[in-house]
């Protein structure tokens, strides 16, 4: 392959995955615990964007529950976010492990 169609599928690869990345900034995804009492909102990267607590799951008696469903809430949320970045990544690549400097 000659060096400038090497370079110029490399920059085609480079646009691709910079449209992937601002995908995943901007989708919303949703990891909840406690059937719903407690939701988490991340976006495609994992960064968490909200969290939303039903007055009925605060127990000052119990806050370790609370914690605890906070807690599965959020892991659910980026775990979501995580196979998400994995999946879109992993078209654009054909699963080749991704690209340093790319990312």
């Amino acid at each position: 392959m000659k060096m400038d169609k090497l370079i110029k599928q490399a920059q085609r690869m480079q646009a691709q995955m910079a449209l992937a990345q601002e995908e995943l900034q901007n989708t919303v995804l949703e990891g909840s615990a406690g059937g719903g009492a407690v939701k988490v909102t991340a976006n495609g990267h994992g960064d968490v964007l909200s969290i939303s607590i039903a007055k009925g799951a605060v127990n000052p008696d119990d806050v370790e529950m609370l914690e605890d469903l906070v807690l599965g809430a959020v892991k659910e949320a980026i775990s979501k976010a995580k196979a998400l970045s994995e999946q879109k990544m992993t078209a654009l690549t054909g699963g080749m492990g991704g690209f340093p400097g790319l990312m």
